[in-house]
């Protein structure tokens, strides 16, 4: 597909050099991190320091940046921005601070419970947003029954108010959205509410209220996102939810069955079981995909231990509404064939999404299409040379909002402002915001194995015990450690991975460190802060390959 999209490219008449002298990436070893000395180029292009599995990054820095030069006059724009979301909302009022006319389209269609929002994409409004404030009254509501053990007198008929907690989610949500108005008025960038599609490689015709636009743009960044996907069973889409409904559904939602044991799965049980309700995870395969798989599994085990059940090897066949409002879900066991069934409140569909490709009208304008997504080459291109997408729609990449921001800020940085900084998709820090929260950055243990042999990798890890968890004798069985790093030589760390309390606070800054080259003795002289979880990277010592226990005698030797 790679071949085929730079091959396509020239064809367009794209210029492009494959060996440009003065723009090649230094030639790193494949002996693997520790070989490269230098993180910048000879050009002073910002070269990662090492190779990566996932990320050709020789390849990828061999190329010498494309140009733009705004033809001002010819266009509508210079750049046209298609989808309102973090990434596409990013490279807008970036293109716009560095000289170029833009306008950013966008438009959210209703899901087939009528839920619709505004702008801002799914972050703001039906993702990561709402997701850590429902996730934070759930640990609020904890955090109340802890008080008692530390000496507070608490009243035992606290009860979460589901209401007023979609309220105060939603009303914080159109502030935001207002501030995103706002500020893009402020910033010269002409927001269309419109639904947009190709009409020739430079020309939309956008979908207005008040009737059709054509709109013509020298350059154009697809960034439209990715919606939930419903399975194909009766009753999905007639009575179930999914992740763009359930903060703002106007009931509470009761006995629920969260299909789907990915992140965002997860998360949905999570702080459904924390506020009071009765969750139960489906699971086709395995827990947590694409992460570490000892991770995942401990992940699923601390959630068990807070009362919420699993269907492992289940799929749904059909979801039916009874005379008394709820939902009878029949499910099949995959491995044994036995089928059952069960009455829910609310059923929420977490079985992945889907890139929003179809209204786009792409063949049109000649763009190729992997499934429902748009395979990009290092500078986030197209096939077509003047197209290019950010964020959840190109394949192949992480679907994170920090990664659509940085992405769409370096990709009109490079159109409008001389740079040459491309995105790098390597080692990219997340978290999943679980009860019991998980975050890593790096490898996991399985892709390092798969990239450089078993013999080649040591596992450092270790069980800890907040200080916080004792007096209310909180569990502490799945707080837990581990660092995948090189066997010999610098002992280059690959991976950190950490499950415990505030994951995500604790791993952003070790993000850093593991794109600056971070090593297990630089881990190990390293002074922690006492008492923290994160001081417990500075304590691993003992390997998985020694068989040693990891579980911590002491808190303070």
């Amino acid at each position: 597909m790679k071949s085929t999209i730079q091959n396509g490219a020239e064809k367009s008449g794209n210029k492009r050099s494959s060996q440009s002298p003065g723009r090649n990436a230094r030639n790193i070893s494949q002996q693997g991190r520790s070989s490269v000395e230098s993180s910048a180029s000879d050009t002073g292009i910002n070269v990662p320091p090492f190779n990566h599995p996932h990320c050709d990054r020789q390849a990828m820095y061999q190329q010498p940046v494309r140009k733009v030069k705004p033809l001002r006059g010819n266009y509508d724009y210079d750049l046209v921005v298609i989808g309102g979301g973090s990434g596409g909302l990013a490279c807008a009022k970036e293109a716009v601070a560095h000289g170029a006319r833009v306008a950013c389209l966008d438009f959210v269609k209703p899901t087939p419970s009528g839920t619709k929002w505004g702008v801002g994409g799914t972050c703001v409004n039906v993702g990561c947003i709402p997701k850590k404030l429902m996730h934070q009254a759930s640990l609020l509501g904890e955090s109340v029954h802890e008080a008692a053990a530390y000496g507070w007198n608490v009243d035992e008929k606290i009860k979460p108010d589901w209401s007023k907690l979609v309220t105060s989610v939603q009303n914080h949500i159109k502030s935001v959205n207002w501030v995103t108005r706002v500020d893009l008025r402020d910033k010269k960038v002409e927001y269309i509410n419109g639904l947009g599609s190709f009409v020739d490689s430079h020309t939309l015709s956008a979908k207005l209220k008040s009737g059709d636009r054509t709109i013509t743009a020298q350059t154009f960044v697809i960034a439209v996102g990715g919606r939930p996907r419903y399975p194909d069973i009766p009753g999905a889409v007639e009575y179930g939810i999914t992740s763009d409904d359930i903060f703002s559904l106007d009931r509470e939602p009761g006995k629920t069955l969260v299909v789907g044991a990915g992140y965002i799965g997860l998360e949905c049980a999570g702080f459904l079981k924390g506020l009071g309700y009765e969750p139960t995870v489906m699971v086709r395969s395995i827990v947590l995909r694409g992460f570490d798989q000892q991770m995942a599994g401990l992940v699923a085990a601390s959630m068990e231990e807070r009362g919420i059940p699993f269907l492992r090897k289940t799929v749904p066949l059909s979801v039916e509404k009874q005379p008394d409002g709820k939902l009878l879900v029949k499910y099949e066991n995959t491995e044994t064939g036995e089928v059952d069934s069960d009455v829910f409140d609310t059923v929420l569909w977490a079985i992945g999404r889907k890139g929003l490709v179809e209204d786009l009208n792409l063949q049109n304008a000649g763009v190729m299409t992997q499934k429902d997504k748009i395979p990009v080459d290092s500078e986030e291109t197209t096939n077509v040379p003047h197209i290019y997408a950010v964020g959840d729609i190109i394949y192949g990449k992480p679907e994170l909002t920090p990664v659509a921001v940085l992405a769409g800020r370096l990709l009109a940085r490079r159109l409008y402002a001389e740079s040459d900084l491309r995105m790098d998709y390597a080692d990219v820090a997340t978290t999943v915001f679980t009860p019991l929260e998980y975050a890593c950055v790096g490898l996991s243990e399985e892709d390092a194995v798969k990239a450089y042999g078993a013999e080649e990798i040591e596992v450092f890890h270790g069980y800890y015990k907040p200080t916080e968890f004792f007096i209310p004798q909180k569990s502490v069985r799945y707080c837990y450690v581990k660092a995948v790093a090189q066997r010999t030589g610098d002992q280059r760390v690959y991976g950190l991975h950490y499950l415990g309390p505030v994951a995500g606070e604790v791993i952003q800054g070790f993000a850093a460190a593991i794109k600056s080259g971070l090593t297990i003795p630089t881990l190990m002289n390293t002074v922690g802060i006492h008492p923290t979880t994160a001081e417990e990277f500075t304590r691993l010592s003992i390997t998985k390959r020694s068989g040693l226990d990891p579980t911590p005698a002491s808190c303070c030797s």
